[in-house]
């Protein structure tokens, strides 16, 4: 038996070559819908929705514990068509054709098409992320419904890239310095010590992050400069912490002479295919740490951590023309005056909330509650 409903279809049309949006973007798109037949509808609506999700078991003797946590940050509902039981709300609106009569509930055969935008708003939004138990989604779904129907449904996600400005966090572009000196034991003499600065703190995605270290070898064996920059996920649930880390690259710098005393610089690019740094979410951060550390043969490693912040780059707000029907019907939960029809859409804040740095990972404060074993990152 041949189906009345052929296909459901929500596409969005891109605003740049990367594919990425950001706050103030419009996304607009169409949901295509294609009937072999006259088709009674109930309800048709594409939603767009943000949110963020971790989730993940562990087994304890014979009980496996989920452990999930969920945020949402926002989510609108567009209807073309909406059921007369359905009353409307704050975040729905109820689009009207070009002609500004609503739409039919009775499709006829052939393919039909329904325009709509929503506008990304200025909230402190996370960039969409993916790990290993947990995401950040920006996602569009179209859904129709039909009386003693199942009903049918189709989603897209969009790429959302949070807006970054180093001049908007003066934290971002501290200045970093430490220094440690070892002294060695056993198979090696002596002691050496590391004077290391950073010229600030955040970093754009391909930007190079300079490394100035002053290297002062007392031993009695030669020492090479090494670097590591890595990543780690934390994921937070029920009052639990789950970490991931990586090493997104090394690099060897080198090998100083015993009883040498030299002034090393480095310049590490930051990967153009690294995420950027979250830190604005209650469930997921994704954090950086750059390791300055000295390879010294039968003898522990001296090292130096430093948290740096990494940025998205640089990005222009993309311009779409205003949609044709109804007005950008988005607001983000708890605003009860939606804008009218033609209005200009709202401006940033003139002072963006800053961004903090990372905190060391040994300070807690600024996550909940957790129980976790200890890790050498």
């Amino acid at each position: 038996m041949s189906s009345t409903v052929k296909s459901l279809k929500v596409i969005y049309n891109p605003v740049n070559e990367k594919n990425t949006f950001t706050n103030g973007d419009c996304v607009s798109g169409v949901v295509t819908l294609e009937v072999a037949k006259d088709c009674q509808i109930d309800s048709l609506l594409v939603q767009f929705k943000g949110k963020a999700e971790v989730l993940w078991t562990e087994r304890y003797g014979q009980t496996t514990v989920v452990y999930h946590s969920k945020d949402k940050y926002f989510s609108i509902k567009h209807y073309f068509i909406r059921d007369k039981n359905v009353k409307g709300g704050d975040n729905q609106t109820l689009l009207t054709n070009q002609g500004g009569d609503t739409y039919s509930s009775v499709v006829a055969p052939g393919c039909h098409v329904y325009p709509f935008t929503f506008l990304i708003p200025f909230q402190d939004l996370p960039s969409s992320f993916t790990g290993s138990v947990g995401k950040v989604v920006y996602s569009l779904k179209a859904r129709l419904s039909r009386s003693m129907r199942i009903d049918k449904k189709d989603s897209t996600k969009i790429n959302f890239v949070t807006k970054a400005d180093l001049s908007s966090d003066p934290g971002l572009m501290a200045p970093q310095h430490e220094s440690k000196d070892k002294k060695m034991k056993i198979f090696t003499s002596g002691t050496v010590a590391m004077d290391v600065n950073l010229e600030k703190t955040g970093f754009f995605l391909g930007e190079g992050l300079k490394v100035l270290s002053c290297i002062q070898n007392n031993s009695s064996r030669e020492i090479k400069p090494k670097y590591c920059v890595y990543r780690k996920h934390s994921f937070f649930a029920n009052g639990k912490r789950r970490v991931s880390t990586k090493d997104l690259l090394k690099e060897v710098g080198e090998p100083i002479p015993p009883s040498a005393k030299e002034n090393v610089t480095r310049v590490i690019t930051i990967p153009h295919d690294a995420e950027p740094s979250i830190l604005n979410c209650s469930i997921i951060k994704a954090e950086y740490r750059l390791r300055v550390y000295l390879d010294v043969k039968y003898a522990s490693d001296p090292e130096i951590k430093f948290p740096i912040v990494i940025l998205p780059a640089s990005q222009v707000a993309a311009v779409a023309p205003p949609p044709a029907a109804a007005g950008f019907g988005f607001e983000p939960f708890g605003n009860t005056n939606p804008p009218a029809w033609g209005i200009i859409p709202p401006q940033p804040p003139a002072a963006p909330q800053p961004l903090d740095p990372p905190p060391p990972y040994g300070a807690y404060g600024m996550y909940p509650p957790l129980t976790d074993s200890g890790n050498k990152y």
